[in-house]
């Protein structure tokens, strides 16, 4: 004769509720990781574009073999359908034929958020 055994075949409610606890601790972490990705994404993306300007910027010194006077300069160039807005640094250097020339990049006509800065170096 065998004994019964008295099972049930389910979850009882402190288990599903366990589980689902589980379940929305792991979706809220899932959803805030998502959220600083993108943040990080827009934020790499227009600072890569902002090093491209002021690499063109500088590339463009180079290119015209303009000896380019001491002091500063801003402008502005277009790339990306966005308006990027950079201050242009001219220094003497040691070498009479040389001029160090940083250029630092910003997304508002306000220059005040900079996102970019490259130094390099124009000759005669």
């Amino acid at each position: 004769m065998n004994s019964a055994k008295n099972c049930s075949d389910g979850f009882t409610l402190l288990e599903v509720l366990v589980a689902l606890t589980i379940i929305a601790i792991a979706l809220g972490a899932l959803l805030n990781t998502s959220g600083t990705q993108v943040s990080s994404t827009t934020y790499l993306k227009q600072k890569t574009l902002a090093h491209w300007v002021a690499v063109n910027e500088l590339t463009q010194i180079q290119i015209a073999r303009e000896f380019p006077d001491l002091g500063d300069q801003t402008g502005s160039t277009e790339m990306a359908d966005h308006v990027w807005y950079w201050k242009r640094t001219t220094r003497q250097t040691e070498d009479e034929d040389a001029r160090e020339v940083t250029f630092k990049v910003f997304v508002d006509d306000d220059y005040e958020e900079q996102v970019s800065t490259l130094v390099g170096f124009a000759t005669r």
